[in-house]
């Protein structure tokens, strides 16, 4: 669906550096509520190369059992711009209060393909092809798949599913990471007390 990156980031961090999983996982953590719902909302469509970055995330998470995370948005139900109003409206309907976080690929300079992108608030998808859809999420996380500003449609056919696989892989460990933390989290605060 590509979004348009806007929001100050509150960490930029290519997907190859040594420590992009630690550092994404320890950003988006310190963002997460303790007792709502957490919704990863993979936006995206697998009928592209270039924007099938939030499906194939989501079908990691799925496979990888993300622990403390509801997973919607994979390759077999890709959540896109004709279903997307409906998908936000049912997380609304079946979660009470729920912390979303959104995930979509995205366009940019040619220094920052590979470029991972956390920010709080909601995504934009579709901006980067001038589509107007609704926004979503408490915070964000985007890919840079390939070059913004000329026939961007062109542009995401022709991007290597290598890249797009590679960022892939960095968001699936830095969420399933931070899953874990944030049930050992909930765990501890629900320990009884031993009154000593």
């Amino acid at each position: 669906m590509m979004t348009k990156l806007q929001i100050e980031p509150l960490i930029r961090i290519p997907y190859y550096q040594y420590d992009a999983v630690y550092a994404l996982s320890s950003k988006l953590f310190k963002l997460l509520p303790l007792s709502r719902p957490i919704i990863v909302l993979n936006i995206g469509t697998d009928r592209s190369t270039g924007d099938c970055l939030g499906p194939l995330i989501g079908t990691k998470l799925l496979q990888k059992r993300c622990p403390a995370f509801h997973i919607i948005g994979t390759l077999e139900e890709p959540v896109h711009a004709k279903n997307l109003t409906q998908s936000i409206e049912t997380i609304y309907d079946s979660y009470h209060e729920p912390f979303v976080i959104a995930i979509d690929a995205a366009l940019g300079r040619r220094e920052h393909i590979g470029h991972i992108t956390l920010r709080e608030g909601p995504v934009r998808p579709g901006a980067a092809l001038k589509k107007t859809l609704p926004e979503i999420g408490d915070a964000h996380l985007t890919g840079v798949v390939n070059i913004a500003g000329y026939m961007e449609n062109a542009v995401l056919q022709s991007t290597r599913l290598a890249s797009v696989m590679n960022i892939a892989d960095c968001i699936t460990r830095s969420i399933y990471r931070t899953g874990l933390w944030q049930m050992r989290r909930q765990q501890v605060l629900t320990l009884p007390s031993t009154g000593i």
